[in-house]
């Protein structure tokens, strides 16, 4: 492929180019796995996104998951690994100890609390009067939604987005500007964890602090990478689907229409939803061994990033449609959204809930919303998220 010194995901501003789908689609049909730099990758197809993502033997996440991860950088590197960074066995032991409470039978208990959330949500806002969708709906409910499944008291949640975006952009911005942010989170959330080991409830930081692997109690750094991994995660991915679900949806008013009038639609429009603006950017993995993949020779130590996106927009699995959007799509074969294999999105089934009310209710009510302005997107190499999107709702 034609030299491109712009195609380069460590740069967040790649993510932002206005053709950013149109390379993606160059990278598929002419470099599928493309090497930037020495040692770094992109990979751009669907099927080579999946096979890297169930092989951890091959393709580990303890040297690194994010794309300008502190751990390939040298500095700031973490005492305690997060969920992101663990292989097998841990990683499956550490996913075990709330897998249970993450699948959609679990979930379906929490169906009357979410929609009390999203309602909440939506009766604080005015119709015929111009919003921050973002600042008003996208970002507190979903907050709301996992302080309570953590059991974070509502008069606590105050400085959650701050921290939030905090701890999303530190990757990709010099320590200084987010370190005050991320030390009161950090004070936080050991405080919370504190409080929960002499005040247990039924949240799922009490069951954490209680909980065993081998028949050894989790270290205290090792029950604040988890909390903090839920927290953020749980809050930024679910914030990122339903701000770029209100885009894509008043793209395409027949298709909003058609949810409004049969909310029975809305379990395959999320998935669309997803795979259309994909929460999050990229993830990497690290050869452990010398490999070809799609047939480059990478080498043992090489860092592979997966473009999301690409692959769930790839043309060989979504057929010539796949750059359309449509509520109507099948949900098999499924998108890369989530990620695949043993790192799949533990909140994904979270998330879809989430999805599914949060749009039902808020297409009950403001069927005719309008985006009324150019939506701020976030320049991040992880999440594909809006800062900012005006929108006056209109029944």
């Amino acid at each position: 492929m034609a030299e491109d010194q712009t195609i380069d995901p460590r740069d967040p501003s790649f993510f932002l180019r206005p053709d950013y789908h149109e390379v993606l689609a160059t990278l598929r049909a002419e470099a599928p796995v493309h090497q930037i730099a020495p040692g770094f990758w992109t990979v751009a197809r669907y099927d080579d996104i999946r096979n890297l993502s169930r092989d951890p033997a091959r393709f580990c996440s303890g040297q690194g998951a994010l794309v300008n991860d502190p751990l390939r950088q040298g500095d700031h590197v973490m005492s305690t690994p997060s969920i992101l960074h663990m292989d097998p066995p841990g990683h499956s032991a550490f996913r075990g100890l709330v897998n249970r409470r993450f699948t959609p039978r679990a979930l379906a208990g929490l169906t009357g609390s979410i929609r009390r959330n999203a309602s909440a949500a939506l009766d604080a806002v005015a119709p015929h009067e111009q919003i921050d969708f973002v600042a008003a709906l996208s970002a507190p409910f979903p907050l709301s939604v996992i302080a309570e499944l953590l059991g974070i008291d509502e008069g606590d949640r105050s400085d959650f987005r701050r921290w939030s975006d905090a701890a999303i952009e530190s990757p990709d911005r010099p320590p200084a500007e987010t370190l005050a942010s991320l030390g009161e989170l950090s004070g936080f959330v050991t405080e919370h964890i504190r409080s929960k080991r002499e005040r247990p409830g039924p949240d799922l930081v009490s069951m954490l602090v209680e909980s065993e692997i081998d028949g050894c109690p989790l270290r205290k750094e090792e029950l604040f990478m988890f909390l903090l991994t839920l927290l953020v995660a749980g809050n930024e991915t679910t914030r990122t689907l339903l701000s770029g679900a209100a885009v894509v949806l008043d793209q395409h008013p027949d298709q909003r229409a058609a949810l409004a009038a049969d909310p029975r639609l809305l379990p395959g429009a999320v998935e669309e939803c997803l795979r259309w603006v994909t929460p999050v950017q990229a993830f990497c993995r690290t050869a452990t061994e010398a490999t070809t993949l799609a047939g480059s020779a990478v080498e043992k130590g090489d860092y592979l990033c997966m473009l999301y996106a690409s692959g769930n927009r790839d043309e060989l699995v979504f057929g010539d449609d796949a750059a359309k959007f449509d509520v109507g799509r099948p949900t098999n074969p499924m998108h890369v959204a989530f990620g695949f294999g043993e790192h799949v999105c533990l909140g994904a089934s979270l998330a879809r809930l989430e999805g599914r009310i949060f749009l039902e209710e808020l297409l009950t009510r403001f069927p005719n919303y309008a985006v009324t302005g150019t939506a701020e997107r976030v320049a991040s190499t992880t999440v594909a998220g809006i800062r900012a999107l005006p929108v006056v709702l209109a029944p």
